[in-house]
């Protein structure tokens, strides 16, 4: 088990859809292999860019040549104007140059300098990538190998963590460790959380962060229910958010997310219409990823609809008056639990299957929900457990590659099932439960490695495979 030290700011990161190791993960390690040349960035001449492994087989249908190209570019996922980011790589492959760190004009053609090699994989995961740089007379200036883990993290080959990391108050690698914590200091989860963020940031800068992040989320939503129109890649699947939105939301005037919700707050709704409400949310988000639009990895960018749907329901639906206070806890919560997963299995589809995408991220919102509506340590960690033991063994089979079908659909349900398992552990008992989180996560880990490596997004198998839609090349 990795023993990193992991910020709720690593597994909650702003960035551009559609997802988080395809997308953002190989834009950062573009980004990266353009700091590294700094000193020497005027000698280089032609750069290119080797997709392997499930970058090369899902890569077109995620958008990795285009998050390289803008990586290359200078360009920052937080902060990209969003039409900037498809037209940026269109200049590219109409005028054949590159403007290499955003400072440095060069020669570039996609289709000679950036490869796709489907048929090989790297050894130190299903996401690698190789960057190259050479001079004017073709010498071999450097070559670097990233790999793309999961969740927009990047590891350089032969990057040493232990090298990276901070030393904590509470070193956290177990469901049962973080009780620990709690258990000493009287404390909820939250609080420990917080506690070890204060080793990167100050509580303000951390609570100012964090309600950044929920702007993000916030406003992905307010855009996903305000969009009609076909998702892009050529699979011809409409959005639904928007007329979902339509049939459920009641008279209001509002002209921006912030009055959007306070609409929302003030309405009177039905069960039935919650379970439609928490669908459309979660749609919202993940059709804004399938379009390349912003929003918030929480954990990886394929699952990033349950969170911010389960913390709409809290806001909006639960009997409890919610304040920024309690959003700052929620999202401290959350992340903890998604950085225990990631140190004990993974959050990489590529390594995982979708049970690390979607049954973590419904994990880490059933524990959220659970502390956040007054459940104990005992009951947001039994939670985590009930809402992850109902995803084992999801696999990963996007049609064409794309995060459309089935993904978007598995936000809707990953955030029902975070819902019901708080529910459950609220009325439980967790000193009667069989299972505990721990086991929950090594067994996650064994699943992934016995699962065959075509039901990891590779496109390989399951409906991927068993569904005759042809996507064209682009």
């Amino acid at each position: 088990m990795t023993m990193e030290a992991i910020s709720v700011f690593d597994m909650l990161k702003i960035g551009v859809g559609p997802s988080s190791s395809h997308t953002l993960g190989p834009w950062r390690a573009a980004e990266r292999f353009c700091h590294s040349l700094s000193h020497h960035l005027h000698a280089v001449a032609r750069v290119e860019a080797h997709l392997y492994g499930s970058l090369a087989l899902t890569g077109k249908g995620h958008g990795t040549d285009i998050a390289v190209l803008l990586g290359l570019s200078g360009q920052d996922p937080e902060t990209i104007p969003i039409p900037d980011v498809l037209a940026i790589p269109e200049q590219v492959s109409a005028s054949h140059l590159l403007h290499l760190s955003g400072a440095h004009t060069i020669a570039f053609q996609p289709d000679r300098h950036l490869a796709f090699h489907y048929s090989e994989r790297l050894p130190g995961h299903a996401n690698g990538l190789i960057f190259k740089a050479f001079d004017e007379e073709g010498q071999l200036l450097t070559a670097q190998t990233y790999y793309s883990v999961g969740g927009g993290f990047v590891v350089r080959e032969g990057e040493s963590l232990d090298e990276l990391q901070q030393a904590l108050p509470c070193p956290i690698g177990t469901a049962r460790e973080l009780s620990a914590y709690c258990e000493a200091r009287a404390a909820g989860i939250w609080e420990v959380v917080m506690e070890n963020e204060q080793s990167w940031r100050t509580e303000a800068e951390i609570k100012s962060g964090l309600l950044r992040i929920w702007g993000v989320m916030k406003n992905s939503m307010y855009r996903g229910c305000h969009t009609e129109g076909t998702l892009p890649g050529g699979l011809g699947v409409s959005r639904r958010a928007a007329a979902l939105h339509q049939k459920l939301v009641l008279p209001c005037e509002y002209s921006n997310a912030d009055e959007w919700l306070r609409c929302l707050v003030r309405c009177d709704f039905q069960f039935s219409k919650i379970l439609k409400w928490i669908g459309c949310f979660a749609m919202a988000v993940n059709e804004e990823n399938a379009s390349f639009g912003r929003i918030v990895t929480a954990p990886t960018n394929g699952a990033a609809g349950v969170i911010p749907a389960v913390l709409m329901y809290y806001i909006c639906f639960s009997e409890k008056d919610v304040t920024d206070e309690d959003i700052v806890r929620f999202l401290l919560v959350a992340g903890e639990i998604g950085s225990i997963f990631k140190k004990g299995a993974t959050i990489s589809a590529a390594m995982g299957g979708c049970q690390a995408e979607i049954g973590v991220s419904s994990a880490m919102a059933a524990a959220a929900l659970t502390e956040g509506l007054g459940g104990s340590v005992e009951q947001a960690l039994m939670a985590a457990e009930i809402a992850m033991e109902h995803h084992l063994g999801l696999t990963c089979d996007p049609i064409g590659g794309l995060v459309q079908v089935p993904c978007i659909e598995r936000n809707s349900m990953g955030a029902i099932k975070a819902i019901t398992a708080a529910n459950i552990a609220l009325e439980g008992d967790p000193a009667k439960a069989r299972v505990h989180l721990d086991e929950v996560v090594k067994t996650m880990w064994e699943t992934a490695q016995d699962m065959n490596h075509k039901y990891k997004e590779t496109s390989q198998g399951g409906l991927a495979v068993n569904i005759s839609i042809k996507v064209p090349e682009c």
